[in-house]
């Protein structure tokens, strides 16, 4: 789409990506903690008022709570773990809900094995790498709702090429997360990879469902 129309049209799609592209630049200076909380979390934050403002109606309300969740995981995350960890793990479940209503109604053998190869291999990788042990059973428990959304997001009858491949950059970013307090942790990679597999899977999740959204209802 041209610069002018995209400015014109889709505001906030525009101020999403300037805020989710720049916060990737600033995140290692020294700006204060909470302007640069606040930074992250607008990238997403930005997506659901897109979804609200581009389409009207119960599933675009559900996706932008899917990106709500999503930024407020951002934000969280930054203070307390765990906490992040619960609000990304209800946007899954919003997520959950949202692409099993819209399940694609002929399902092929091979998108069956690869959705029935994230719900299992998404959560039993996570459990096998943090280095603290301990830490696994509740990894591996978040771990089960990222790979029944992906999973699901794959098997819905959104493009595949928008919402399925986001929903799994999503899942890529999260091991990334787990891999760096694992096997990762003297690694670069996590750092440079997760939060543009992130923010780009959001973004491609969000546009894909409210672009077919649009289509279905004219």
């Amino acid at each position: 789409m041209p610069q002018r129309a995209l400015i014109e049209e889709r505001p906030w799609l525009l101020a999403s990506l300037v805020a989710g592209i720049s916060f990737y630049f600033i995140r290692e200076t020294q700006l204060p903690g909470l302007y640069q909380m606040a930074w992250k979390g607008a990238g997403v934050a930005l997506l659901a008022v897109y979804a609200l403002v581009r389409h009207s109606g119960a599933d675009s309300r559900q996706i932008a709570a899917v990106m709500a969740f999503g930024a407020l995981g951002d934000v969280l995350i930054e203070i307390q773990l765990e906490w992040g960890a619960v609000a990304f793990l209800i946007g899954h479940l919003v997520a959950i809900h949202l692409y099993l209503r819209h399940r694609r109604s002929k399902v092929k053998i091979s998108q069956k094995a690869a959705a029935l190869a994230f719900l299992v291999l998404i959560p039993a990788i996570s459990f096998l790498l943090p280095a603290d042990r301990a830490a696994a059973p509740g990894v591996a428990l978040y771990a089960t709702g990222l790979g029944a959304m992906t999973a699901a997001a794959w098997t819905s009858s959104f493009s595949r090429y928008t919402v399925g491949l986001g929903a799994v950059m999503f899942a890529i970013s999260d091991l990334l997360i787990f891999a760096r307090i694992g096997p990762l942790a003297q690694s670069a990679i996590p750092n440079l990879l997760i939060w543009p597999l992130y923010y780009f899977g959001q973004f491609l999740i969000c546009t894909g469902v409210i672009g077919e959204l649009r289509r279905r209802h004219g």
